[in-house]
């Protein structure tokens, strides 16, 4: 169950309107590093929690219901860079109507076309946001690593965005979101670290059963006398303790042993036959 009280989570300002930034902006809010998908993302991992598991669906539900006030913060910064933003064009005929001016001038056609000069679910290149960049496994491990990468590919966006505006206002907005993010990665740090021993993920699965011969080898794939990239991934302990890395080449297992096609995914006559059909 959620609730609004009306007010954003945090200030945005903007003091010059600019609808280039709104389209860029458009990118936290519903490209796949944006704020949907990490909202959504903690709001689905919830809900596949037992109820053993309530302090960490407690955590997700708390953390997504924030990500709703940000996508609200960018929603709104994106409406007020586009309230007014002097735009100079060469053709005489966009610069007699304002608003074509501005649409033309390098914002997104369909924050006018479509939103009358709002925020849409979209990204910078005006996709619409898909449920396809969420990750909900059922697993909590394997989804707080998929939360640290959200988070440090909106952080990284999110400081794009910071290096390309010169509106105070828009900074002072973005520097929270940074902030916001680094907490959120060390969050789901801590998460992982309070598990414990985790790894691999699953850790349910028998490791008996795995193939022993390639579950800590680096797999060498180069030819041509490339030299294997030697590291903390080819020798030593593993990192989950439970063996030892080491290098091998691909197994090879000869070309593939496949039947031919049926006549019906590549005779002519028969597919005219089906289509009439």
């Amino acid at each position: 169950m959620f609730y609004t009280d009306g007010q954003l989570q945090y200030e945005v300002r903007v003091e010059k309107p600019n609808p280039l930034f709104a389209k860029m902006l458009q990118q936290a809010i519903g490209g796949n590093e944006g704020e949907m998908r990490v909202c959504m993302q903690y709001l689905f991992q919830a809900w596949a929690l037992p109820s053993k598991l309530s302090k960490y669906r407690d955590l997700l539900l708390q953390t997504g219901a924030e990500e709703i006030g940000h996508i609200e913060m960018l929603a709104t910064a994106v409406a007020k860079n586009l309230e007014g933003a002097p735009i100079e064009l060469q053709d005489q005929a966009a610069r007699d109507n304002s608003v074509v001016e501005t649409v033309l001038g390098g914002m997104m056609p369909r924050h006018f076309l479509s939103s009358g000069l709002h925020a849409l679910p979209v990204d910078a290149n005006g996709v619409p946001w898909s449920g396809g960049y969420v990750v909900a496994s059922g697993n909590l491990a394997g989804d707080m690593y998929a939360n640290v990468m959200a988070e440090a590919t909106g952080r990284t966006l999110a400081t794009r965005l910071y290096a390309m505006t010169d509106d105070p206002g828009m900074k002072h907005m973005l520097a929270y979101l940074i902030a916001r993010d680094a907490m959120h990665q060390n969050q789901w740090l801590a998460v992982l670290e309070e598990l414990g021993e985790h790894l691999p993920v699953p850790a349910s699965f028998p490791q008996g059963e795995e193939n022993q011969q390639y579950n800590y080898a680096f797999m060498e794939t180069g030819v041509n006398g490339m030299k294997t990239p030697e590291g903390r991934w080819t020798r030593g302990k593993s990192i989950d303790g439970q063996g030892e890395f080491s290098v091998v080449s691909q197994p090879g297992a000869g070309q593939p042993d496949l039947a031919e096609p049926t006549h019906a995914t590549y005779d002519k006559s028969t597919q005219r036959q089906y289509a009439c059909q």
